[in-house]
């Protein structure tokens, strides 16, 4: 059953302009897939909705950029994807093909690879002679096969890029930037949302697995020593619905349980099961986000990641997994905590100063030693080397001169011997008004596809052996069908009138006057279109219309006049009996 449904949305989505394999007519390729008219404009509402949860209704410390797709081979050795964005390769010696060899252990064997070393992986596959599943050919050795799509940049091949596996560094590498013109605050979210590509080995399961998608995703720099004010989390919290979350982690794994619980998240930060409260607002915030794309509560949750499973930049990974009929749990997100990784790292290879500033509330009086050191007799003794020891005299730390000091009663130091009675260290009080240091991430990171799968799946149901794809409303591809009941020129023209109106109010409006009204209503059901308008012999004589609800096949009668606003407060949750009330 469940693999029918499968079947069946992938046979929809086709037929009706959601999505299909990309280059059909030449085979298609693994990985690519087209977005048809209905796909695009889920999408696009898709992304609508997470820019509201996650931009719009955090305005206040979070802003949107948008940075190139392609980027110098500079930015991935330092982000370390050149060396860590890798997934475990096999190819087969009879007929050539390559495989996931994690994947492949896992689906012969039923044995968790991920994680295990490429010489673990190998013995594995020699001690059961694991062999190509296409032709049964041996296998040779693993070896680690990196993600990212290579390209030049310009004419010359030493001008090496890449496309951008994520659209994480393009923010980071303007953090400085985008923290000047923020007015130098944080915490501070940067916002991104784009395409991303991956040369994955080999990709299956449809749009769940792609090599070119679209990534949305947020950056959150905050003080790791003060990571939230307790006034603004506690505002934002109150603004959540729901603070319980269910979660599995790691612990609750190694002591063999496989059921996520539920914890109420200031409680799952209070006991560092979630390491920054930050991370925990965000997973907070998506849990949020799923449940208004239509994803029920008890069909997600989310699965901390072993240290071998986790990114090479993250201290800390949940993955937001949701339930769909084929696959299971899959994941729609990732939440990870990058520490200050991904800054030092830029600023180690770009040499610009990515630290930021903070300034104490009162300046703090502490004391210092300072080092100071007979300039007239260094000179006189080393002459031309003089100016070599006085720099490397500037840089030592006092306390260490100290403990030289004290141990042979001389200092020395660039290949000179300094006497005890030649360096003076001294104490004063300095006032310091603040410190410069390097911003912690808490990254939440979602797949646009996936989502769009994940909410086809949940949205997919049979009623009187008709497809209803009971879409959330404000999601849905269509927000509006009109239909004259019959072809009878005077219920014609004003049906005509209530689609233009609707359109020219910003309405994704179908207007059909095609077939039998109920073979309409069938279609526009399949589909997902929430709402339609139905003129029939009554509206002319009292200006008034039914509207329908597709989940319920019930209807109502308004006033023609009120047909803008009642639809524009059915796909904004109102009932049916709230509409009557009101515009009836």
């Amino acid at each position: 059953m469940q693999e029918d449904k499968h079947e069946a949305i992938m046979e929809l989505a086709k037929r009706r302009g959601f999505f299909w394999q990309s280059y059909e007519i030449y085979g298609g390729v693994a990985g690519f897939y087209d977005l048809g008219p209905l796909g695009v404009r889920l999408k696009e509402k898709i992304i609508s909705l997470w820019r509201e949860f996650f931009v719009k209704k955090h305005a206040h410390i979070v802003v949107e950029i948008e940075t190139p797709i392609i980027a110098p081979a500079r930015v991935f050795e330092a982000s370390g994807h050149l060396e860590h964005f890798t997934d475990p390769i096999v190819e087969c010696l009879k007929c050539g093909r390559k495989f996931r060899a994690d994947h492949l252990i896992e689906e012969k064997l039923g044995i968790k690879a991920e994680g295990l070393s490429i010489e673990e992986m190998t013995k594995i596959i020699r001690e059961h002679d694991l062999r190509c599943p296409v032709c049964g050919g041996p296998l040779s050795d693993v070896k680690l096969f990196n993600l990212l799509f290579k390209t030049t940049i310009g004419p010359y091949s030493s001008n090496t890029g890449y496309l951008r596996p994520e659209t994480a560094q393009g923010m980071f590498v303007s953090f400085k930037r985008v923290y000047e013109v923020s007015r130098k605050r944080l915490p501070l979210g940067i916002a991104q949302i784009g395409r991303v590509a991956r040369n994955e080995i080999s990709p299956r399961q449809g749009m769940l697995r792609l090599r070119e998608f679209t990534i949305a995703e947020i950056e959150f720099f905050f003080d790791p020593e003060e990571p939230v004010s307790d006034d603004m989390f506690r505002e934002l919290l109150d603004q959540l619905p729901r603070r319980k979350i269910r979660i599995l982690t790691v612990e609750a794994k190694k002591k063999g349980e496989e059921k996520p619980f539920e914890i109420n998240i200031e409680e799952a930060i209070r006991e560092k099961l979630i390491l920054t409260p930050w991370l925990g607002y965000w997973m907070t915030v998506a849990q949020e986000y799923m449940h208004a794309l239509g994803i029920g509560y008890d069909e997600m949750y989310f699965d901390e990641k072993a240290p071998e499973e986790r990114a090479h930049y993250s201290a800390q990974t949940f993955d937001q997994l949701v339930r769909v009929s084929r696959y299971g749990w899959i994941e729609v997100s990732g939440h990870s905590y990058r520490t200050d990784y991904d800054l030092s790292r830029h600023m180690r290879y770009s040499g610009e100063d990515l630290r930021v500033f903070k300034q104490y509330k009162e300046p703090l009086v502490v004391k210092k030693k300072h080092l100071l050191w007979d300039k007239a007799w260094i000179g006189r003794t080393y002459r031309s080397r003089a100016r070599e020891i006085f720099e490397a005299l500037s840089r030592m730390n006092p306390e260490e001169v100290l403990k030289q000091l004290e141990e042979k009663g001389y200092l020395e130091i660039a290949g000179a011997k300094i006497p005890k009675d030649k360096i003076k260290i001294v104490e004063k009080e300095e006032k310091i008004t603040g410190k410069r240091f390097i911003p912690h991430v808490a990254e939440p990171s979602f797949g646009v596809e996936r989502i769009l799968y994940a909410v086809l799946d949940h949205a997919y149901t049979v009623k009187d052996e008709r497809v209803v794809l009971k879409l959330p409303r404000l999601v849905a591809p269509i927000d509006v069908a009109v239909f004259p009941l019959v072809k009878d020129e005077n219920i014609i023209q004003v049906a005509r009138k209530i689609w233009l109106s609707l359109m020219n109010n910003g309405f994704y409006t179908i207007y059909d006057e095609e077939d039998s009204i109920g073979r309409r209503y069938a279609r526009v059901d399949e589909i997902g279109v929430p709402a339609a308008i139905t003129v029939d012999y009554q509206s002319l004589e009292d200006n008034t219309v039914t509207l329908r609800d597709r989940d319920t096949w019930e209807q109502v009668r308004i006033r023609i006049n009120n047909v803008v606003d009642a639809v524009r407060d059915f796909l904004r949750g109102a009932s049916l009996d709230d509409i009557k009330h009101k515009y009836g």
